[in-house]
């Protein structure tokens, strides 16, 4: 699959799995809600309960900027089946006006966060590669 269509299938997507990696070579991979923006993509901290503000992929992001993101189409057509993968480097936003694009952003996509935005910090990635499989 070529970068533009890995690119195009992953931002069609709802949910993606953002993998982060530990200053001492732990992964750790978590569901997200995500926006793209051309070679940027974008993950809020929001409201939905957490058992921590101090979250790993915060901490992982500050120890190590290398991360990538997958996204995946399941269909017992396996003839449909494709994923798309985004792999860059990362920077946490915390600042109010740094996070004003990414949280517009975002709000387009999901109604949710249209109703009552996330406050952050906003995950804001930088894709260096685009890839992706699909079976048709």
């Amino acid at each position: 699959m070529a970068a533009w269509q890995a690119q195009r299938r992953f931002a069609s997507t709802r949910v993606a799995m953002l993998a982060t990696v530990s200053a001492d070579g732990r992964p750790h991979l978590v569901p997200c809600t995500f926006a793209v923006d051309g070679d940027s993509i974008y993950v809020a901290v929001d409201h939905k309960p957490k058992t921590t503000t101090n979250l790993r992929r915060l901490r992982n992001i500050a120890a190590n900027r290398n991360v990538a993101m997958l996204a995946d189409h399941y269909e017992e057509d396996w003839q449909a089946l494709w994923w798309a993968r985004a792999d860059g480097g990362a920077s946490v936003l915390a600042e109010p006006a740094e996070m004003t694009g990414p949280v517009r952003l975002l709000a387009e996509k999901y109604s949710q966060y249209a109703d009552r935005p996330p406050g952050g910090p906003v995950i804001a990635i930088s894709v260096t590669a685009w890839s992706g499989w699909s079976a048709s």
